[in-house]
């Protein structure tokens, strides 16, 4: 097992003779990187967060619960009468009314076998159309983490594979000069001097 000295905080800060400005650049390209990374992943994430949490409380405030009723017989049978609970639904044409006194019709899912003019809970938004249950409250918190998480850590990886990519033309170049020391001085070192 190697022996390491003791761990040394900012050691591409401290002075050192044989520090180069190329190590200091990348010094300050790391912090640099590490801090856009995060400050960018922090800011997206939380803007992103607030804003899939704004349009779902908004969803929840505008969209209404609608009666409507069965236009057609539902395909399938009924599973009533056979004592089991089924989650299965099938497509149906129902129709409702909205606020205004207009008629709308659209497909909905329905119970299996469902008889013609049943009715049926849907949800419709201002203007009548058709929507999905609103996300409860709980629901779009868990969603807006979600997705803000998600944007949060993909805005950060673009400041942190530049910050990569600028570190690896800096390693690049840091053994170019070191290929051309070498090839100046490495030949001294076979002399013997006497």
């Amino acid at each position: 097992m190697a022996f390491r000295g003791p761990r040394v905080w900012l050691w591409r800060w401290r002075r050192n003779p044989l520090k180069r400005r190329a190590d200091a650049v990348e010094a300050w390209v790391v912090l640099g990187t590490w801090l856009l990374a995060v400050l960018a992943g922090v800011l997206a994430g939380v803007a992103v967060a607030r804003s899939v949490e704004h349009g779902l409380a908004r969803e929840r405030v505008e969209w209404r619960p609608v009666m409507a009723h069965l236009t057609e017989q539902a395909p399938g049978r009924s599973v009533r009468g056979s004592g089991t609970a089924s989650g299965d639904r099938v497509w149906a044409e129902v129709r409702w009314t909205v606020a205004d006194g207009s008629a709308h019709t659209g497909q909905a899912r329905v119970e299996p076998g469902s008889v013609f003019g049943t009715p049926v809970t849907v949800w419709a938004d201002s203007e009548g159309r058709l929507v999905t249950k609103p996300a409860t409250a709980a629901q779009a918190q868990l969603r807006a983490g979600l997705i803000g998480g998600l944007l949060g850590v993909g805005a950060a990886a673009v400041p942190f594979a530049g910050g990569r990519t600028l570190c690896r033309r800096l390693e690049r170049r840091r053994m170019e000069w070191w290929d051309a020391e070498w090839a100046r001085f490495g030949p001294l070192w076979g002399r013997t001097t006497g």
